[in-house]
């Protein structure tokens, strides 16, 4: 725990030496939407069972769902923008480093300290109520964890040489895939939790017959495990920090921005114009047949979306919350982004025990107010106020984990 300095900087101001409110805003809010809606139950099949007439609920519940495969909606961009939000922070942070005297080994030596705790971080979490360690690196901490090292190289290189290892690391991801051999015509799809998604050339983005997890066959079984790891269920891989690491690029372009002395509306037009500009390339890829958009597996496609998403939205944020100084609706969200590791911790660790408790204590008519449709929601709702309270009487007491 520690006890660290303002992170905000007056409404407007271009402070090099301070992290913008807008960035701890939108790692909140992403923090938020996990606190309060991602355990201990998945409740959108209930609500989507519950009114299946109505178009306006099975779309909301929709937005809250990952998409089967293909395509992106609100809950495929929790990762990504956290993902993007850690790029951000990272530009400030480098530099509070290097002005207190940090020498570049120091800070290289912590960001392989930082990648490795990171990544056993995600391991222990992962392996919560199992019976034994679950050897596994496709969940989002220990992503950044991979890429971590590697985003700190890239630091104070300028945006070009930033941009080009983006763009040259999603060429070559797509041309892994592209140029690696379809599977032969008895592949055992169902014997790898796979599906046939597409023919033609986007049969090479298929679920589970693919390079990474082919690669994920042979890395995973190196580590010690009650039985031979075979698939993912969901088509995620260990690769995906690859990609990834190009949308946390795209988050150190746009921290740097941010930090440098520009005028505030030419940074927030930069800001607007390119996310716009990822968006649209994203998009492109996908209705040109380049590669179809898919999270799960984090195709070059989605990551030029996802990231053109994440611009717009720290645009938006920065010109609400840092230039206009609209910050009071953000409080709740500030409150669990300030203490981003210690939240996503407690979403693994206790949510189902305060259920319990809450189930226990109150009873279950509580939750049934709305009929049986709405009740999972609701525990979701009532066991992330209890891990908000948790977070908010850490940040009363200025208490911040931090790794």
């Amino acid at each position: 725990m520690e006890r660290p300095p303002s992170a905000t900087a007056p409404v407007g101001a271009a402070i090099p030496s301070q992290r913008l409110a807008s960035i701890d805003v939108y790692r909140g809010l992403v923090m938020l939407l996990l606190v309060l809606l991602d355990a201990p139950n998945g409740w959108t099949s209930a609500v989507r069972e519950g009114y299946p007439d109505s178009p306006w609920i099975q779309a909301f519940a929709r937005q809250f769902e990952h998409v089967e495969w293909s395509g992106i909606v609100l809950w495929d961009m929790i990762q990504p923008s956290f993902m993007f939000v850690v790029g951000a922070a990272a530009a400030f942070s480098y530099a509070a480093r290097q002005r207190r005297g940090d020498s570049f080994g120091r800070m290289l030596g912590h960001a392989v300290y930082r990648s490795l705790l990171l990544i056993l971080i995600g391991v222990f979490l992962r392996s919560e109520g199992d019976d034994a360690t679950d050897w596994t690196l496709e969940d989002v901490v220990s992503q950044i964890g991979l890429g971590y090292v590697f985003l700190f190289l890239l630091w104070n290189r300028g945006w070009r040489v930033q941009l080009g290892v983006a763009a040259a690391i999603l060429a070559g991801y797509w041309l892994l895939f592209a140029l690696w051999p379809l599977p032969a015509g008895d592949y055992d799809y169902a014997a790898v939790n796979g599906h046939v998604y597409y023919e033609g050339f986007w049969a090479h983005w298929n679920k589970n017959a693919h390079p990474a997890h082919y690669f994920d066959g042979w890395l995973l079984n190196l580590f010690p495990r009650p039985e031979p790891w075979v698939a993912n269920g969901g088509g995620y891989n260990t690769l995906n920090f690859v990609p990834s690491l190009a949308t946390m690029i795209f988050g150190l372009i746009a921290g740097e921005l941010l930090r440098g002395n520009g005028a505030p509306r030419r940074k927030l037009l930069t800001l607007l114009a390119s996310g716009a500009v990822a968006l649209g390339l994203g998009l492109a890829c996908h209705f040109a047949g380049v590669c179809p958009i898919v999270k799960k597996i984090w195709t070059p496609s989605f990551t030029l979306a996802a990231g053109g998403l994440s611009l717009l939205t720290l645009g938006l944020l920065y010109a609400i919350v840092d230039l206009k100084g609209w910050r009071r609706w953000a409080f709740p969200a500030v409150v669990v982004g300030m203490n981003s590791i210690a939240a996503y911790a407690l979403i693994h660790l206790i949510a189902h025990w305060t259920l319990e408790n809450y189930l226990r204590h109150f009873g279950a008519a509580i939750f049934t107010l709305f009929g049986p449709a709405w009740e999972p929601l609701l525990q979701n709702l009532a066991v992330g106020a209890f891990i908000w309270l948790i977070c908010y009487w850490m940040y009363r007491r200025q208490l911040f984990l931090r790794i």
